[in-house]
């Protein structure tokens, strides 16, 4: 019953989903709760409150933007690309859940032999929602959360010491909103997907102030789409940066990298 009506609703993997609603659920009655909010478009991970993502369960609340599988390449972007020679400090624009600097601070945890308390964690989003779930994520595990636009809010202390930065800004132009999928375009903040004109307004902004916090050497990653790439690493190299375009054929996911000079 409830796989047919998750089918009826749309849900393509609708045998998965009603086994994970299934072990959520505590009774028929939230069960039954549950199946409804899905069906009605809600996003399964808001449904349940986690995320699977790159071997962690993350936390998600109503109206946070959901972390995407894809975004899983970033991370292993980051992780192999860290500079080794400078301070582990991670630092995650536009952070949301904080799913992907907690991966990042994780792995890079672990290449160094501890846990994360070797890498100095800190995330920050504009999104009053998405800092305190953030929180909820990042906090337990030793990292700090700010709320505020990009870098304002972030401790004066980090400034030249970044040695990874990453910003998962929205990059969906504003035109294209329209044709997002439903559960993303009416259950996840605007402010989290609208990247204004051409999709890079905020990511363009990050690159810009990216030197300025990024100790010599230190990384900046995005995501963009295949389309926006070449764009973007235009403008890592304007703001000075080494950029970089990174595709993963089997996701679909683009990233673009840009790296500090160890001139300045």
């Amino acid at each position: 019953m409830v796989v047919a009506r998750l089918r009826a609703a749309g849900c393509v993997f609708a045998e998965e989903e009603a086994a994970i609603l299934a072990g959520r659920a505590a009774s028929p009655a939230e069960l039954d709760a549950m199946v409804a909010q899905r069906a009605a478009g809600e996003p399964l991970e808001q449904v349940v409150g986690w995320a699977e993502f790159d071997g962690l369960r993350v936390l998600v609340d109503p109206g946070v933007f959901v972390p995407r599988r894809r975004s899983e390449f970033l991370v292993a972007v980051a992780v192999l690309m860290a500079p080794r020679t400078i301070p582990r400090v991670v630092v995650d624009l536009c952070c949301g859940t904080g799913a992907l600097g907690l991966a990042v601070a994780l792995r890079l945890g672990a290449s160094g032999g501890g846990d994360l308390h070797v890498v100095d964690l800190h995330a920050a989003d504009l999104d009053p929602a998405a800092v305190a779930c953030a929180r909820r994520n990042v906090e337990p595990a030793g990292g700090h959360v700010y709320a505020g636009d990009l870098f304002g809010p972030l401790p004066g202390s980090l400034r030249g010491r970044t040695g990874v930065l990453i910003c998962n800004a929205p990059y969906v132009p504003t035109t294209e909103i329209a044709f997002m999928p439903a559960e993303a375009r009416d259950h996840e903040a605007l402010l989290a997907l609208d990247g204004g004109a051409d999709g890079l307004a905020v990511l363009r902004r990050a690159a810009a102030g990216a030197p300025d916090r990024l100790a010599p050497g230190g990384l900046l990653l995005v995501e963009t789409s295949e389309r926006q790439a070449p764009a973007m690493a235009a403008e890592m190299a304007e703001a000075g940066l080494i950029g970089r375009v990174h595709q993963d054929d089997e996701s679909g996911a683009t990233v673009v990298t840009g790296v500090a000079g160890s001139g300045r």
